[in-house]
């Protein structure tokens, strides 16, 4: 049976890794971003499922509505960046601990950063170019609240 020396004992030389510590930002990360996002996902629920009609008022008319004021356009660009950076934060969490292969663990994440990034930028172009009556669109294709050209 091995004796496994203390961290800090005189015999153990450590390794100084100079940079940035990404584990550790990525830790505190998590931290924050989960703070604010429970504030962001019970404000949204609170304002689609309980305010007003509830989910039954939940329809293009009210998505269009709340999608022109510049509020709910900040409130969901930030629920949409922080959890899928914290979503995949923990994914690469879970990657480094479990994927033993250097070439399977670039792989996944490199996976995961692709699929990242492609989903940041359609939900933040959704969310930025959305326009519920496009013009030259045909009349019978808009919705009743749009102005008939």
């Amino acid at each position: 049976m091995s004796l496994i020396e203390a961290p800090r004992s005189p015999g153990i030389q450590r390794r100084t890794k100079r940079g940035i510590n990404w584990e550790k930002w990525g830790w505190i990360y998590m931290r924050a971003s989960g703070v604010v996002l429970v504030v962001l996902i019970f404000g949204h629920l609170f304002v689609n499922l309980v305010a007003g009609e509830g989910v039954k008022a939940i329809d293009f008319a009210f998505v269009a509505g709340k999608l022109a004021d510049p509020f709910w356009v900040v409130w969901d660009t930030l629920l949409l960046w922080l959890a899928l950076i914290h979503g995949a934060n923990g994914i690469r969490t879970i990657i480094n601990d479990y994927a033993n292969q250097p070439v399977v663990r670039r792989i996944l994440l490199g996976a995961v950063a692709v699929s990242t990034a492609v989903l940041l930028i359609l939900g933040t172009l959704v969310i930025y170019t959305f326009d519920p009556c496009p013009a030259g669109s045909p009349a019978d294709l808009l919705p009743s609240f749009c102005p008939v050209p």
